[in-house]
């Protein structure tokens, strides 16, 4: 395809890429875009299960773990998919300047990519938080006080209130992460977007920021994302087969073995 081998050419001359992913980036893994019908959001109220809510009712903390039980018992056994590896072997050649993602499945990291090369602006599954004291659990040792028969997982510390260390609804996105983004987008000279609508912000300026700042800007989604239209190549296709696709192609121009 002309439009595969043109984003290969462009790899093959960039030194720092920015590859921005989104849900659509994971559900050949099998983890679902849980915004899609049949999703989570079907069967929960996502404009019930924000922050304040979850912080003074004890019904809602019960629902707001109730539905990350059923995220977690998904996300846990996932697995990288091809494009998760292709970025992971971008990282190996030296062109990759980070990852900018909007899923908190933690795939990037099992594909290879080291975590701290990897942006998390919605946060992760991967662990849960004390908003009293903020000590830091695995997230599996919320899941196991759930299987004990905990319908809302506490502290073992003080008791306080366990989160996911994930963004929720009407929560700040994180300051760090968020901050570097828009520095790497701004720096790269490639900025690469991968199965993300771009709607949600501040997580969609970022390939903005990139185009102002001189990169040329590749969108891979299944459906037309609003930015489109400033894009020098867009794809719509499956997003992890086409960069595996991609990267392929990038590895027999640079024999790269």
């Amino acid at each position: 395809m002309e439009q595969i081998e043109l984003i290969a050419d462009m790899i093959v001359q960039s030194k720092k890429i920015v590859v921005f992913t989104g849900a659509g980036f994971s559900t050949e893994s099998g983890v679902p875009d849980f915004r899609s019908p049949g999703g989570v959001w079907d069967v929960f109220d996502p404009s019930e299960l924000n922050l304040p809510n979850f912080l003074r009712r004890e019904d809602v903390r019960e629902k707001y773990w109730k539905m990350h039980k059923m995220m977690w018992e998904t996300i846990r056994e996932a697995k990288p998919n091809a494009g998760h590896f292709a970025v992971a072997e971008l990282h190996q050649m030296g062109k990759l300047d980070c990852v900018i993602t909007q899923n908190t499945d933690g795939l990037h990291q099992k594909a290879g990519v080291p975590a701290e090369m990897v942006l998390e602006i919605h946060g992760t599954m991967q662990f849960v938080d004390c908003l009293d004291c903020h000590k830091r659990y695995p997230r599996s040792h919320a899941h196991d006080k759930m299987l004990a028969g905990e319908k809302v997982p506490r502290c073992n510390s003080c008791n306080g209130l366990l989160k996911p260390a994930t963004v929720a609804f009407e929560q700040s996105m994180p300051e760090r992460e968020t901050r570097e983004a828009e520095v790497r987008s701004s720096g790269c000279d490639l900025f690469l977007a991968a199965g993300s609508s771009l709607v949600v912000y501040p997580a969609a300026q970022m390939p903005v920021i990139a185009k102002q700042g001189g990169a040329k800007l590749v969108i891979l989604n299944l459906t037309e994302t609003p930015h489109d239209r400033h894009a020098d190549v867009v794809i719509a296709e499956k997003t992890g087969e086409t960069m595996a696709k991609i990267v392929s192609r990038v590895r027999e121009k640079t024999k790269v073995k």
